[in-house]
């Protein structure tokens, strides 16, 4: 059977479309000054805390992210597939496809997309300060 080939939407730029793009470079000390102050925080609490607090924010953030990601995905595909076919695997980067979105279609899609993000946030900062609180643990006297 043979695949059909879809054109790829024409972007206006190659950036995000959500955050501009010279301030994509601050994430990177962003996310290291985040690191650290949880690593910091690991210290000044109690490891085994901080090893608790950090995998209740993982479970939260699963328990809030997984179904808010997969709503965000199927509103954005009913919303966009009423009216054009979808590129093949658009699934992997459907920010992409948020300028093609009308701002009526966008602030339908956009509370499940931020509920999404907000549970993705909230598992790498249980996923960090759990392994922050373990490795504190293992290596501090």
């Amino acid at each position: 059977m043979r695949r059909r080939d879809v054109a790829k939407p024409a972007l206006a730029c190659n950036c995000s479309g959500i955050i501009p793009p010279m301030l994509e470079v601050l994430l990177v000390p962003a996310s290291l000054m985040v690191i650290g102050l949880i690593s910091l925080l690991t210290v000044v609490v109690t490891p085994p805390r901080m090893v608790e607090l950090g995998l209740w924010a993982l479970a939260l953030g699963l328990l809030i992210g997984v179904p808010m990601g997969w709503w965000y995905h199927l509103v954005l595909y009913r919303t966009l597939a009423s009216r054009m076919p979808l590129p093949s695997r658009w699934w992997r980067k459907p920010v992409e496809l948020h300028p093609l979105l009308a701002p009526e279609e966008y602030r339908r899609v956009r509370p499940w997309f931020m509920a999404g993000a907000l549970g993705f946030v909230l598992c790498l900062t249980g996923g960090v300060a759990a392994i922050a609180g373990m490795l504190v643990m293992r290596f501090y006297p």
